[in-house]
């Protein structure tokens, strides 16, 4: 089968890449700025606001199965519109669909939200992929729609290199105490985008971490895995911040679990000591 990740070069696109080529499939992958560095994958430039771009990778390549790991936070050409161009490619040419969203996309007014929950943005990356969620299945309905939270793993992730800089004083912030999310891990991820993938699945999916931590919990497991000194990590309130977004979305992901081999491990078991 031959595989194509747009944003082949993000932290989740390049474990995607690693996997699938790992796996025996012809991986292809696409980059923005400059290629990747997974073995075994060829190399596509790719700017998601340029329809005849888009179309022109896909018929290209000709892939069994496209997946979206895209990821340009609130640039609406790209978060929203480009994945719109690239499901009507993907139907035009009859391929499977991926698309990664976020649980950027809810309020946190209800807390718990399972895959029949819709989105209630409130900031402008939420509001962005949130239309792309709608435009996607609009163009493609067969698309898998996989929503996701914290995604952490080694020195790649924005969220484990914001540890270590805190906790080395060479960046200013806190971590707030109640902002709560449900992290996964970057291969767990990447395996069950595979897995649901290869599947006849199709509509919105969650995969999340089994585990609802607070930012301030998760940098204190990050830095005890590491060997740091989770004393040194400052603490904050986000709702005494000027920052917009929800304070406590926990991604109910149990449905999808159970359809799913791959275990979606929560933080306090990926993140402990020896693990």
């Amino acid at each position: 089968m031959t595989v194509l990740i747009i944003g082949g070069s993000g932290f989740l696109g390049t474990e995607l890449a690693r996997q699938a080529a790992a796996a025996g499939h012809a991986t292809a992958a696409t980059f923005a700025s400059r290629p990747g560095t997974a073995p075994g994958v060829a190399w596509h430039a790719l700017d998601l606001r340029d329809p005849e771009r888009v179309e022109a990778v896909v018929a290209e390549i000709g892939p069994r199965l496209v997946i979206n790991a895209t990821s340009a936070e609130s640039d609406w050409a790209v978060t929203a519109e480009g994945p719109v161009r690239l499901a009507m490619a993907a139907a035009e040419y009859g391929c499977r669909l991926v698309h990664v969203s976020s649980d950027a996309v809810f309020s946190g007014t209800r807390i718990h939200y399972d895959e029949n929950c819709l989105p209630d943005p409130v900031t402008p990356y939420g509001a962005a992929k949130a239309a792309a969620e709608t435009g996607v299945r609009f163009v493609h309905p067969d698309a898998v729609i996989a929503r996701t939270s914290l995604i952490i793993g080694d020195w790649q992730s924005l969220h484990v290199r914001l540890v270590h800089d805190l906790a080395a004083g060479t960046r200013n912030g806190v971590l707030f105490t109640d902002d709560i999310r449900c992290p996964v891990h970057v291969a767990d991820l990447a395996a069950a985008l595979l897995e649901l993938a290869a599947g006849d699945a199709t509509g919105v999916h969650h995969l999340a971490g089994a585990d609802a931590v607070s930012r301030h919990e998760l940098g204190t497991l990050i830095a005890r895995r590491d060997g740091l000194d989770p004393a040194r990590l400052p603490t904050g309130l986000r709702a005494d911040s000027a920052l917009p977004g929800a304070l406590e979305v926990r991604l109910d992901s149990r449905a999808t679990q159970r359809k799913l081999h791959t275990t979606l491990r929560g933080a306090r078991q990926f993140l402990a000591l020896g693990s």
